[in-house]
């Protein structure tokens, strides 16, 4: 067998639509990049595009919230290509932020190098938003050191608060950073170095003085416009400040945000700010203020969590915006056409796509499989065949992926159970006849395990009647998103609500394959009483989707 290396195949539609969103040097709305996991979305990001996008005048800064999770996982660095980051411990919002920060100033770097972004602007967009006058004097009378200095402090104006704050920001930069340029270019350099580094302490002062108020926050669970507003506002004012200094064909900036749906569920071990949704709400809703406003920079958001397929698009405002372009990977024709005779053999395609579909990462991985010794070790027995490397595959799955995922979602569901005996569940979602209505009234964990396991069984048998697709928005019937066990599948990654069609199914075949075979584990541990049980769930309360199913031929 000849091994021949893995290649990115172009995706001539996407990546034109993609590369004219980012030619424009500022735009009126960020764009969300949505689909399954494993269809190739940053593959065709980071293999394909970003070359082009750092090429001349483009500059483009790439954050993956996702590596931080990588870094904590016991085997460091290793992805989680199918779960949903929901199910691998949270990341801390400081480490997030930390990330997003230093890309947007190292941006706003080359920006001042280039000679787009000065003192002076920094100044205008800084003080169009923030009262500088208290902030400004008290970093100055951290560095005076007389009376007399203090007293002229006091008596001056914003702008030459401005001044002299910049002049002694300017001192304490090291000169080195900006050898090689003549004296006039490195005084240019340093004072908008200076202004910038400035810029920053101004607001980390500011938020200084919102710790009590962001700590009682926090304590309390509510909600603040103002305070979410106040953390996001170093990274807003870069995107402000770098979106006003955009310039055709010179300095044409863009920021690439992957994984965010990581910062939604991001953690904090202090009050050092917000929680991490609220940050997250509050970034996204200022990157869409500043776009109908003043024009922002090109900003793609990419992301396998179908929140934003859909839900985000209501929760922001209307469908309209941001701009939507969703990737479902390859059909099945033209998966074939890539990887027959190049990768497998007609008969070892027809078994792939039969099992596992012609999900892009699937295929990477069935064929780094066959390319191992274990491969060569297995087809060398006699009766063995190809089949068996794919079922040693699925194998691989059902542990490492939708076992796990699956004890997640039973841990979403016994959390909602609480959360309805405590009365934190809306009545609208408990209404009458819902199989989920009546959760175990007492706190023992054992009754409340075995009715999220019974919920989640229901569920699955149900999706298996449906075929493994729901129409959400057939007839407007959006209360599928009422049911926790659909609410808890989505969250942990292993189906996905897509927009376009409304359809709500397992995010590939062979993860729908380990679901079926997940439901008749379960079916065959359950003892006479948990049987009966399932038995009258099924019967009395069970669910059915039947009505939602997906178009005929659809698969």
């Amino acid at each position: 067998m000849v091994k021949k290396p893995w290649k990115i195949i172009p995706r001539p539609l996407l990546e034109t639509v993609l590369n004219n969103h980012a030619q424009h040097h500022r735009v009126p709305q960020p764009l969300i990049l949505h689909g399954p996991r494993g269809v190739g979305k940053t593959t065709l990001i980071l293999e394909r595009l970003m070359g082009k996008w750092n090429s001349g005048p483009h500059v483009t800064g790439y954050v993956d919230f996702a590596e931080s999770v990588k870094d904590h996982h016991p085997i460091h660095g290793q992805s989680f290509p199918w779960a949903s980051w929901s199910s691998c411990p949270p990341p801390l919002l400081p480490s997030l932020t930390t990330q997003l920060e230093c890309c947007l100033e190292s941006m706003a770097q080359k920006g001042i190098k280039l000679g787009t972004i000065s003192s002076h602007q920094i100044f205008t967009v800084l003080s169009k938003w923030h009262g500088l006058n208290t902030a400004l004097k008290q970093i100055l009378n951290g560095s005076v050191s007389n009376s007399r200095k203090a007293v002229s402090i006091r008596n001056s104006s914003v702008l030459n608060l401005w001044e002299r704050a910049v002049f002694a920001s300017s001192v304490r930069l090291n000169a080195q950073e900006s050898s090689g340029l003549s004296l006039e270019e490195e005084t240019y350099y340093k004072e908008a170095m200076a202004a910038l580094n400035l810029a920053k302490e101004v607001i980390s002062v500011q938020q200084k003085w919102r710790a009590n108020a962001i700590k009682h926050l926090n304590q309390s669970g509510g909600f603040s416009r103002s305070l979410a507003n106040s953390a996001t506002d170093w990274p807003c004012l870069l995107l402000e400040l770098l979106s006003s200094a955009a310039e055709i064909d010179y300095f044409q900036p863009k920021l690439v945000i992957n994984n965010i749906e990581v910062l939604k569920n991001a953690i904090l071990k202090d009050d050092s700010t917000v929680c991490g949704s609220m940050y997250h709400d509050s970034l996204i809703w200022r990157m869409i203020a500043l776009g109908a406003n003043e024009r922002c920079l090109p900003v793609i958001l990419v992301t396998s969590d179908s929140y934003y397929s859909y839900r985000a698009y209501m929760d922001f405002g209307f469908p309209d915006i941001f701009i939507s372009r969703e990737t479902f990977g390859w059909t099945p024709a033209e998966a074939k056409m890539h990887m027959v005779d190049d990768y497998f053999s007609q008969s070892e395609w027809n078994v792939i796509v039969e099992v596992l579909g012609p999900n892009p990462r699937h295929l990477f991985e069935v064929y780094a499989l066959k390319l191992s010794n274990y491969y060569q070790k297995v087809m060398s027995e006699k009766s063995s065949k190809f089949e068996d490397i794919v079922d040693a595959y699925l194998a691989y799955l059902q542990v490492t992926v939708v076992n796990p995922a699956m004890d997640r979602a039973l841990s979403l569901l016994q959390k909602f159970a609480v959360d309805a005996r405590s009365g934190r569940i809306l009545k609208d979602k408990l209404c009458f006849g819902a199989p989920w209505r009546h959760p175990p009234s007492s706190n023992d964990p054992v009754l409340c395990r075995q009715w999220a396991k019974l919920q989640l069984m229901d569920f699955v048998q149900s999706l298996v009647k449906a075929e493994f697709g729901v129409n959400y928005l057939a007839d407007c019937s959006l209360e599928i998103f009422d049911d926790p066990s659909a609410i808890a599948l989505i969250e942990v990654g292993l189906l996905y609500s897509q927009r376009d069609p409304s359809f709500i199914r397992p995010v590939s075949r062979g993860i729908q394959r380990c679901l079926v075979r997940w439901l008749v584990q379960q079916r065959m541990e359950l003892n006479l009483k948990n049987s009966l049980q399932h038995l009258w769930q099924r019967v009395i309360r069970g669910r059915s989707y039947r009505h939602l199913m997906l178009e005929v031929g659809y698969k």
